[in-house]
Formats: C-alpha cells, sequence, structure tokens
C-alpha cells in the first residue's frame, strides 16, 4: 500500500463518517439533471440523495461538473444566460425549478460559500447583519445584535473578532474571512449549506479549523462540499460521490467509496492513476 492511501484510510478512521447516525432521511433529491451551457452537455443523467445532517463530498477531476451540480442545488446557475437544466431536484420533496419557486427565499434556505473569502465590503458586524436585514429575519439593537454574536460563535469566530465588529471584514486573515462567509450564511438560518471548494485558498491551520466546523455544523445543517482533496472529503463526510466528463460514476458511504469502489474508474482516481 502507497503512502498516499495509509494517510488516506487513517483520515477515513479518524472521520466521523464511521459513527453511526440512525434515522437518516433525504433532504435534497436529484432525478435524471442534464446540464448544457448553449449546445455543450456539462452534466449527464445525475440522479443523487442527499441525506439530512450529513455531509455529502463531490470528488473528481477538474472540469468533471462537481461545481455545476452544486451550483444546481441553489439554482446559481440560472445567473449565467446560456445554461439551461433540465430533470428535477428536490428540496423536502418540493421541486426547486417550479415555477412558483422564489429563487431569493430558496437561496436563503441553501446557503453557499465559495472557494475564495467574498466578504463584503462592510464591517464584519454589517457582514452578518446584512442577510437577516434584508429578509425581515431580525429587527436592529438587541434583536440583531444576538442574530450577529449567534452565528459568529457558530462559526467559531466571536472570541476572535467581538472586539473589532465595527472593522472591516476584509481585514481578516484568509481562514477568518472564509469562516465570517460561513457565519454570514448561518445568519439566515438555512437548512442546507453548499461548499465549493472553501479550503482550497487555505494554509493548513485554518483549512484544520474549517473542517472542525463543518463537523459542528453537520448537527444543525445539511452540507454538500466540493473539494479535489481526497483526504478532506475522507475526514469530513459521510458519504461521497465521484464524478467524471459529467457523470456521476458512483456514489456511497465515504468509508465504502475510499476503500471498496465498485467502479475501476472510481479506482484509478483515488489511486491517483488520473485527476
Amino acid at each position: 500500500m502507497s503512502m498516499d492511501n495509509i494517510t488516506l484510510t487513517t483520515a477515513i478512521r479518524q472521520s466521523p463518517a464511521v459513527r453511526g447516525m440512525p434515522n437518516i432521511s433525504n433532504k435534497i433529491t436529484a432525478r435524471d439533471v442534464n446540464v448544457y451551457y448553449a449546445t455543450k452537455r456539462a452534466l449527464k443523467e445525475i440522479n443523487l440523495d442527499i441525506e439530512e445532517h450529513r455531509v455529502t463530498a463531490l470528488i473528481g477531476p477538474s472540469g468533471c461538473g462537481k461545481s455545476t451540480f452544486l451550483r444546481c442545488l441553489n439554482r446559481m446557475n440560472d445567473t449565467i444566460d446560456i445554461c439551461r437544466v433540465e430533470g428535477q431536484i428536490a428540496l423536502d420533496g418540493q421541486d426547486i425549478y417550479a415555477r412558483v419557486i422564489d429563487t431569493v427565499q430558496l437561496r436563503a434556505r441553501v446557503g453557499m460559500v465559495f472557494q475564495k473569502p467574498n466578504p463584503f465590503p462592510k464591517s464584519i458586524y454589517d457582514n452578518i447583519a446584512y442577510g437577516p436585514r434584508i429578509h425581515g429575519l431580525a429587527q436592529r439593537g438587541p434583536e440583531m445584535d444576538e442574530v450577529v454574536r449567534s452565528s459568529l460563535e457558530r462559526a467559531g469566530l466571536w472570541g476572535e473578532v467581538k472586539d473589532r465588529l465595527k472593522e472591516p471584514g476584509t481585514g481578516l486573515s484568509g481562514g477568518q474571512q472564509q469562516r465570517l462567509c460561513i457565519a454570514r450564511a448561518i445568519a439566515v438560518s438555512p437548512e442546507v449549506i453548499l461548499m465549493d471548494e472553501p479550503c482550497s485558498a487555505l494554509d493548513p491551520i485554518a483549512t484544520a479549523h474549517i473542517e472542525e466546523l463543518i463537523d459542528e455544523l453537520r448537527t444543525s445543517y445539511t452540507i454538500v462540499i466540493v473539494t479535489h482533496n481526497m483526504q478532506q472529503a475522507a475526514r469530513v463526510s459521510q458519504k461521497t460521490a465521484f464524478f467524471h466528463l459529467g457523470e456521476m460514476v458512483e456514489c456511497n458511504d465515504t468509508e465504502e467509496i475510499f476503500t471498496n469502489p465498485r467502479d475501476e474508474r472510481t479506482q484509478g482516481y483515488i489511486t491517483g492513476r488520473y485527476g
């Protein structure tokens, strides 16, 4: 066994994936999802169940469709003129692409954290208060103060910024900025948090903080994370889906994917033969 595989096996054994979680139900279901950019087909017949209060990792080579699929889950692809989504994606059994769906409300329920930290050019306080303010979730004053404090606490950032709330969010370190973005997502009380390679721009210490945070947050939220880092997928997720050339090759419990993959393409990617 190679050193990389030993490291990966160790990560799996240390992962929350080994903990049992009874009464699992599906939060999001995707059926026969196809995505086109103009005439180019980017995703082909994706069928995937995303389980509530678990972390689902999407892995695969660059350009395989992971992020495209992730953006389907809160209709971020709607912002791309040439993008067309076919099939059905349901949140708690309701088709999110139905005409009656308000995308603003959908994105409050399904928050997103991007690859590069993107705090607003506002104070730390106003970064968190922005969402609750525009959605009418909290009044100014003590009620908003509590939302800001609790969101920063849940993101593991309150102790570091509680005396700096009026300072710009852009003045924080990269890892702190990413946790600020997570706190901003939490502030509108989402049900699902999507994370698109949230640690790729961070150093190992900041990455460890984010991974610990993800494990804590899954008790309250359903999390879907795109990552190119297989060790990270093994550490933080309970379920893993492998994408390749626009197809979802297989999806299973994380330990099974990394120790007993069913498809040769998955085996090849995990063992580093391509990727």
